[in-house]
């Protein structure tokens, strides 16, 4: 009798250990993890304010940041990540024609209004003549550096000539105080902000080296451009309805995170949506 009941509790027990391994799965099914790739400020903050979002939708949000404009796209397209978040549409645009990246626009998130920063020279009525200005290199970002140029009446560029098209120091056609126009890596505008007189820097950068548009720039780039300069979510073609991409942007126009940039960023980041 006794080794009856004692085998009756053997395979109690047992049945109990595997019932509880299994509700252990039913209870918390794995989360479908969505990769993606930013610049750390301020894209990946904003991402981080997704996530739990996210979580609450079935996904985990992965984050992987980016310190340049290029190897962020090319990990997309190679399918190493599902999408990235760090350009503006132009941007994205130029380089899909360029590099012939199967990218798309799945959705616009936030604008950063470009700012003209003081480096040796504090502000724009002292600029010396022969006064170098540093500017991004790539063209969809020198463009917009030299329209903001041309709106505070430091140069002319030819005729029809807008953010729908592509500039550079060669489309100049008036140059009053003769200024020196250097292209950098938009990376490398910030460090180089002692050696000139004045800098053009993208948001990103520029909040990285703790620069606000609104407290530190001498100028800033009209607000109608926020429309043009959209950051947007960029994945491969054929993904952007996919269910996955669809909650990203979704999570990333969420009133949460709508606030969270409002109140971190202070006008320096605006939200598009």
């Amino acid at each position: 009798m006794k080794k009856k009941v004692a085998l009756v509790l053997a395979g109690t027990l047992l049945t109990a250990t595997l019932a509880g391994c299994g509700g252990g799965n039913a209870g918390g099914d794995k989360l479908e993890v969505i990769k993606v790739g930013a610049t750390p400020t301020p894209h990946a903050e904003i991402l981080n304010a997704a996530k739990d979002i996210l979580a609450e939708k079935g996904y985990d949000l992965q984050i992987t940041e980016f310190t340049d404009y290029i190897q962020p796209n090319v990990a997309v397209n190679d399918g190493q990540l599902d999408a990235n978040y760090f350009q503006h549409l132009p941007y994205l645009e130029q380089k899909c024609a360029e590099e012939g990246y199967a990218l798309v626009n799945a959705g616009g998130i936030h604008y950063e209004p470009y700012g003209l920063y003081p480096g040796k020279t504090a502000t724009i009525d002292a600029l010396p003549d022969g006064a170098t200005i540093a500017v991004p290199n790539d063209a969809t970002n020198e463009t917009r550096a030299l329209l903001l140029l041309q709106d505070q009446g430091l140069i002319k560029l030819k005729d029809g000539i807008d953010a729908t098209q592509m500039a550079t120091v060669l489309d100049i056609v008036e140059n009053p105080k003769n200024l020196n126009i250097s292209e950098l890596a938009a990376e490398q505008i910030p460090r180089s902000l002692q050696d000139v007189d004045m800098a053009v820097i993208n948001g990103n950068y520029a909040l990285q080296f703790d620069l606000n548009v609104n407290d530190d720039a001498v100028a800033a780039e009209s607000a109608e451009y926020g429309s043009v300069y959209v950051n947007v979510i960029a994945c491969r073609a054929g993904d952007e309805n996919s269910d996955k991409i669809k909650a990203l942007v979704e999570a990333l126009h969420s009133d949460t995170v709508k606030q969270f940039i409002e109140e971190k960023y202070q006008g320096a980041v605006v939200p598009t949506f």
